[in-house]
């Protein structure tokens, strides 16, 4: 994660905003207080709130476990052609 200073961002506001909105990066940007702050984007922070979310949901976790060990093992549910287009939009 790239560390800039707040001076900097201010000054440079709308480019390092479509820099972090574009490259889906964090910026992190540093205050001489010390309480440093982060900028995402709205697509990116969204992303890892659903993430949070499903490593939170213990339900969740173990139904990902089952099928990870489904699909390892080729004992899982096998959809037929149709249902795999579309799933793929084909």
């Amino acid at each position: 994660m790239n560390s800039i200073s707040v001076n900097k961002f201010r000054d440079n506001l709308k480019c390092f905003v479509e820099q972090v909105v574009n490259e889906h990066l964090p910026l992190k940007v540093t205050r001489r207080s010390g309480e440093d702050f982060i900028i995402v984007s709205a697509e990116d922070w969204e992303r890892e709130q659903e993430t949070l979310y499903v490593l939170q949901n213990s339900d969740l976790m173990r139904q990902i476990a089952t099928s990870t060990a489904t699909h390892t093992q080729k004992t899982g549910y096998t959809p037929t052609d149709g249902e795999m287009d579309e799933i793929t939009g084909v």
